[in-house]
């Protein structure tokens, strides 16, 4: 009987390729597909995935679900994609942080999620928030980069944690107007946006949503945004490179996190440009963008090649400033 089985199923695969359907897509629609979100549930990360797939089941026409694994900033769920079988049926929901900065920061890390991983599609950019607390005197870029030049080495900001895109994005900052921040590291977005509002620290770049939240509370002030845009979500905040108008050494600033999917090395080219088509469609939907402008994000569409390319600039600009920060974590 199992040869029968085994028969007729060569068959059927005959019969597809035939047809012009690709055998490894029909036996990949077999299979649900799991999207690892290497961060718990709730964060920007986690909402993206969801929505890609919901999107992508619905167009696939198969399960497609969202598997958290939180753990070592990002890297234990790299990693068990890194370790998965190249069939389509594991991805990973990828962003700067586990990508880029990752493979830097982390001396002791088995796998390098640049080369252990193939890029399908990115989906989204989200810029961070340069904040001050409302009580400050700081109105702008201008007036910060004074201060810091005025007192060296006693301005704090806070970050969720070392080597994350907000204390890296204080370092470029620094190297960018020749100044000297000193970095105070929180264990999360939330408790370092609660001593800036009450005036510990005197500054922050912080993920958009819990900060859009005490700016909209009069508890904080945004001074510039890090993307090369101005945010629907903040439209009269400037980008930090506007200040470039005064302030040269910021001309083309830009501090950015973005998000895509990746695949484990190996999986089939062809898997992975029938993939990429699907997600492109499912972010180009306004369901899926309204859904980013809520978490302060943007679009940003690109296949496998565009990704990949943005991982290596990425990568090289973030690795230059792990190293000149000194965060490396043994």
């Amino acid at each position: 009987m199992a040869m029968v089985g085994l028969a007729r199923r060569e068959l059927l695969l005959g019969l597809l390729a035939a047809a012009g359907v690709p055998a490894y897509a029909q036996q990949a629609d077999a299979k649900p597909i799991r999207i690892v979100v290497p961060f718990a549930a709730g964060g920007g990360n986690d909402v993206f995935a969801r929505q890609m797939a919901k999107g992508l089941g619905e167009l696939r026409k198969s399960g497609v679900i969202v598997d958290n694994k939180p753990g070592a900033g990002g890297n234990l769920g790299t990693e068990q994609v890194v370790r998965s079988a190249p069939d389509g049926s594991t991805l990973l929901l990828g962003h700067t942080g586990t990508v880029s900065i990752n493979p830097a920061l982390y001396k002791g890390l088995k796998f390098d999620a640049r080369k252990d991983l193939v890029p399908v599609a990115m989906f989204a950019s989200s810029a961070l928030v340069l904040v001050v607390p409302a009580a400050s005197k700081v109105r702008s870029v201008a007036d910060l980069v004074a201060e810091a030049k005025a007192r060296p080495g006693m301005l704090d900001y806070a970050s969720s944690g070392s080597g994350t895109g907000g204390h890296l994005s204080g370092e470029l900052f620094a190297q960018r107007t020749g100044t000297k921040l000193n970095h105070i590291p929180y264990k999360g977005t939330n408790p370092a946006l609660t001593d800036l509002a009450g005036g510990q620290v005197q500054m922050m770049f912080s993920v958009i949503p819990p900060a859009l939240a005490l700016v909209k509370g009069g508890r904080l002030r945004a001074i510039a945004v890090t993307g090369d845009k101005r945010l629907p979500t903040l439209p009269d905040v400037p980008t930090v490179a506007e200040a470039a108008a005064s302030l040269r050494e910021l001309a083309g600033f830009e501090s950015t996190l973005t998000y895509g999917i990746l695949a484990p090395r190996g999986t089939p080219d062809a898997f992975v440009k029938e993939l990429a088509a699907q997600m492109l469609k499912v972010a180009g939907e306004k369901e899926f963008q309204s859904r980013l402008d809520v978490e302060g994000a943007v679009p940003l569409l690109g296949g496998p090649a565009e990704y990949a390319a943005l991982i290596a600039r990425e990568s090289a600009m973030w690795a230059a400033i792990v190293k000149s920060s000194g965060a490396v974590v043994e």
